[in-house]
């Protein structure tokens, strides 16, 4: 009976996927919506930030599959606003530490790739100087920010660790690559929990903050996007990581661990995966679609890349046809939507304060079209087109 299943939702996969360019038609949407590419995460004005790096790498990603200039010219339009002649970020303040600020720096890689403008250069290395003195724990972790002293989150791994591996290969600079792997392992190792092979999203060295467990450091709870950015952080690091660097396979095995534990945890009508990861069904808890989108995204590259066995290719492209399935809507005007995105979730801060309990993980807004879900989303209809 699951063989017949799994056939059924493969041949329902090759269906949508017929004649049925995703990536497209959500990038089209999405400049529909954004009229400027500044606009990118819901913005009413100028800002330098995580999304909009995701989302316009998608972009990118979208541009190398079509050649069409448009999306081309959609990223470029973004950088032409917040970097100016002399290659200074707009809006960006490097002092404040914050590893969120970083991953935009992937795709200046890719644009200055095509343009060779100096001004992407020179801000790519002002990124790369923030990490050379950014604060870390006693043993070498990043700090999330520095208005987050001594702690580790799960985000912050995705927010760097690919930049720096990439800037690592550009620049032949092989130590770089030790810090890499050793920002992945560390977080691993405090956040690691044995009973469900899941991860806390964040660890406090101090143990000073509310959330934090008085023993190990670690958040409370299991949130399914943290997990997705820790596994994207993998899959995309070790594109770059020598294949013969001597912390490579504990990267992977860390990989392919995290992701046989998190098949153990899917919404068994939809295959997909709660807000709180750990949670399935219970009172409260919602099908969340970046988590999600993450997933199926790094269990696709993972297959594609070697990194994962090739069988979780086959598993890719069925949670993809059930993602397709729960998340995607056709609008009145044309373009589609992905829904149930979490808009946002942290830990502590001054206002609001943030504890990680279960309650609080749900009561942060749901909304449609976050880019959280959009782009990878759009990357993995990308690598699922050949």
């Amino acid at each position: 009976m699951k063989k017949n299943i799994s056939i059924i939702l493969i041949l329902i996969s090759a269906q949508l996927f017929a004649g049925q360019k995703f990536y497209i038609k959500m990038a089209d949407s999405e400049m529909k919506r954004n009229p400027e590419s500044w606009m990118l995460d819901f913005a009413k004005s100028l800002k330098w930030d995580y999304c909009n790096g995701l989302e316009l790498q998608a972009f990118y990603k979208v541009w190398e599959k079509t050649n069409d200039n448009r999306y081309f010219d959609f990223i470029k339009s973004y950088t032409d606003t917040i970097i100016d002649a002399k290659g200074k970020i707009i809006v960006y303040k490097k002092l404040d530490y914050n590893i969120d600020k970083v991953n935009p720096g992937k795709f200046l890689f890719l644009l200055h790739d095509v343009t060779k403008e100096e001004k992407l250069r020179i801000a790519i290395d002002t990124l790369y100087s923030q990490m050379q003195t950014h604060p870390r724990t006693s043993d070498g972790g990043f700090w999330h920010k520095k208005v987050y002293p001594h702690q580790m989150w799960l985000d912050g791994l995705y927010m760097a660790s690919p930049f720096l591996a990439e800037y690592a290969y550009r620049n032949k600079l092989p130590k770089v690559f030790d810090d890499v792997t050793h920002q992945i392992i560390t977080m691993a190792k405090h956040s690691y929990d044995s009973k469900t092979g899941l991860y806390y999203h964040g660890w406090d060295e101090s143990r000073q903050q509310r959330w934090s467990n008085p023993v190990t450091g670690t958040s409370p709870n299991f949130w399914s996007r943290s997990m997705g950015w820790y596994m994207m952080a993998m899959v995309d690091a070790l594109d770059f990581i020598p294949v013969n660097h001597p912390k490579r396979p504990e990267v992977i095995r860390i990989l392919n661990e995290l992701t046989k534990s998190l098949l153990n945890f899917r919404d068994p009508k939809t295959g997909m995966w709660y807000q709180v990861t750990d949670k399935v069904g219970e009172k409260g808890n919602y099908i969340e679609s970046s988590g999600s989108a993450m997933f199926i995204y790094s269990i696709v590259k993972g297959a594609q890349k070697g990194y994962l066995p090739k069988s979780y290719l086959k598993t890719g492209k069925k949670l993809y046809a059930q993602f397709l399935k729960r998340f995607l809507k056709n609008n009145p005007d044309g373009t589609i939507s992905l829904t149930d995105c979490c808009a946002v979730s942290g830990l502590g801060g001054d206002k609001n304060y943030r504890d990680g309990s279960y309650e609080y993980y749900l009561s942060e807004p749901i909304r449609d079209n976050d880019p959280k879900t959009v782009a990878p989303f759009m990357m993995v209809s990308v690598m699922l087109d050949k």
